[in-house]
This record gives C-alpha cells, structure tokens and sequence, in this order.
C-alpha cells in the first residue's frame, strides 16, 4: 500500500514528509498510536482523530497477511501458524437479548420471524454504530458487541450506557407487530480482544476474559427494558445516570457476589465534571494558568471584558482548571454562566463553556466586549 496515497486520500498529505523520514510504511502504518502521531508532528486534534479512525478501518478491511504453514497446493495443514493480532485492552462488553422470542416465534411464520428479527438486528447495530461501538456477533435474537474495539476512547464505559438507554428506546419504537423489549447486561474490565476464530460466516473477533461472561449473566438478571451493570462500571460513569441498587447477587462461576446496578436513566445534574468526580485532588502544577485566568479576571472587573480559552488533550484536566478558578473567586461577587452542547446523533464529546461575569458590569458591557 502506498501511505502518501493513502494521506492523500484523507487530505492530509501535508504528514507526507514525516512519514517518509521516520520510515512508516504500510506495515508500521497499522500499529500508530496517538502517541507515534503526535511524534511524527500531527499536533491537530481533528488530524490525529482522522488518522487514527482511519488506521482502524485500516485493519479491519486489510488484515495483515499471515504466514502459514502450508502443506501440498498451498492449503493450510491443521498446524499452520498465523500471526495473531490479539491485544489486551479494557473494554466495555455489551449483551442485548430478545425480550420473549419463543412466545414470538410461536405466533409468526418462520419467514415473517426473520424479518422481523432482521429490523431488530439492523436497529440495535445502528443504534450501538453512533456511539462507536463495535458489533461482534449476532446470537440468534441476541447481539454481542464491545466498546473499546477496535477504536478506544476515555468515555467507552460511558458511551455503552448511553448505547443502552438508546437501544431500549430504539426497539420500543421499531415497527412491529407487536412492540419489542429488549435486556441489557454491560461489563467492564481488561480482556484479550482480536483473535478471530470460527471460520465464513461464523467467524468472529473473540472476547477472552471475564468481563463477557458477567456481561452475559448480568443480561440474564435484567428484567424487559432494563440495562444492569457492575459495581466497577457504575463507578466509571459515575453520576451520569441514575441508578437503582440490586444488591450483591450471586453469578455463576465467580467465587464472590457481585454489586450490580439496574440503570434507570440519565441523571439531571447539569456538568459532567461534577457527575463525574465525587471529590477532588489538589490541584498541582497549574499556578501559571491560574495566574493567567486571575489577570484576565482583573482586567474583567476593570471593565475590560475578556475571554479566555481552555483547550488540551481530553483527560488533562481542563474543566478541573476551570473548576479551581471558580472556586477561588467565591469571595468575589459574581455571575456564572454555563453551556453544554446537546449530544449529537453521531457521538462526540459534548463541549461545555462557563462564563463568569463580575458584579456591576452590565450585559452590553459584555456584549460588546
């Protein structure tokens, strides 16, 4: 594969140069982390999200050939080799089941039943596809999907919940006969992703790990339209959503109870910084920006309207910052705006905005500054 083409082919053929002097070719192209692109100078945001979802869909359509052990004609003898792309990754595994399919199937004709389970399907993949989930196997009226595969982000944990909540409400409103329900189990936890086994259309991307099979019992404890997570899933999504305590329940095959959690919907606390963290730690390391914030507060008060921009790598800590200067100026009076961009119907993290407006300044003042 020609990696200038393929630059060129996203738009960004200006990384030409710096691909070519740090020798990625079109196998090193597949293994680039954000990391390796922020050291070949992709230092745009959007660029390097580009590049990384392309480098995805890279390895999805165009497999590393692997190298068997080939017996007479070039067939594979059953001790062949392959190379393994196996990783070890924290995931977030769903199980999506058919609420009451015997009873269903008993009542239509066999071809109105797949049909039927066709839109199902195509529903529930459309729906997890938004939030960039990953679906990995249809099992009859059930659906197995993971994020956190292939393409990782910091809020995976989070975008299944909401893949959840947005299923249920999806199924409910599908055009059936009768009105579908479905039940959800999530899980979280480190597992080996990427060996494919099983061979044309059985074959699929496994799961090796804990974390599917409590996702699957988890689903077998969720009643119609209920989604149930662990107690380590709950703690990641913190107080997004509102939840109800099922107590410590027994699942087959672990030694202990696990805590689970039936999610009843998203909660109505207005920042996700606050619904994520239940408490803080110190701020360290950030008294230049939070001296920068106190001048152009100063210079606020003075009539001077200013505005200033946070902008960082997720996770860095930019609403903390924001946070902590708030904080500092409770002694002063004061006016605090907030703004949460509305979620999307394709998924991105929503952009938040606070405004502080000192007191006696009034709004034209501000408006035209």
């Amino acid at each position: 594969m020609d990696v200038a083409a393929w630059l060129n082919r996203l738009g960004l053929e200006q990384y030409e140069q710096a691909f070519r002097e740090n020798d990625v070719d079109a196998e090193v192209l597949r293994d680039l982390t954000a990391e390796d692109l922020i050291g070949l100078g992709v230092t745009s945001i959007g660029h390097r999200r580009k590049l990384l979802a392309a480098i995805a869909a890279l390895r999805e359509t165009s497999p590393l050939p692997s190298d068997p052990i080939t017996t007479r004609a070039g067939q594979e003898g059953p001790s062949a080799v392959k190379s393994s792309s196996a990783e070890r990754r924290q995931l977030t595994v769903m199980f999506c089941d058919l609420v009451g399919s015997t009873a269903l199937s008993a009542r239509l004709d066999p071809e109105d039943l797949r049909e039927v389970i066709g839109v199902y399907h195509r529903c529930v993949a459309e729906t997890i596809g938004r939030f960039d989930g990953f679906v990995a196997k249809y099992m009859g009226d059930g659906v197995l999907a993971y994020f956190g595969y292939p393409q990782a982000h910091e809020d995976d944990a989070e975008r299944a919940v909401r893949a959840g909540l947005a299923v249920v409400e999806a199924v409910r409103k599908m055009p059936t006969p009768k009105a579908l329900q479905v039940r959800i189990g999530l899980a979280t936890g480190l597992a080996v992703v990427g060996d494919l086994i099983g061979s044309g259309a059985a074959q699929e991307q496994a799961v090796i790990g804990e974390t599917p099979n409590l996702a699957a019992r988890l689903q077998a404890l969720a009643g119609s339209d209920e989604i149930v997570i662990p107690e380590n899933t709950r703690r990641l999504v913190g107080n997004l959503f509102e939840y109800e305590s099922l107590g410590n329940v027994e699942v087959k095959g672990l030694p202990v109870p696990v805590a689970a959690f039936r999610v009843l919907r998203e909660s109505v606390i207005g920042s996700r910084f606050e619904a994520l963290r239940t408490s803080e730690t110190p701020l360290i390391g950030r008294d230049e920006e939070l001296e920068v914030l106190r001048r152009r507060w100063a210079q606020a008060k003075a009539g001077r309207g200013q505005v200033a921009l946070i902008s960082a790598e997720p996770g860095i800590g930019k609403s903390r910052l924001a946070e902590a200067f708030r904080q500092s100026l409770e002694s002063e009076p004061h006016t605090r705006l907030r703004y949460f961009g509305p979620w999307p119907e394709r998924w991105y993290s929503p952009t938040n905005m606070t405004a502080l407006f000192p007191s006696g300044i009034s709004w034209s003042t501000v408006a035209e500054a």
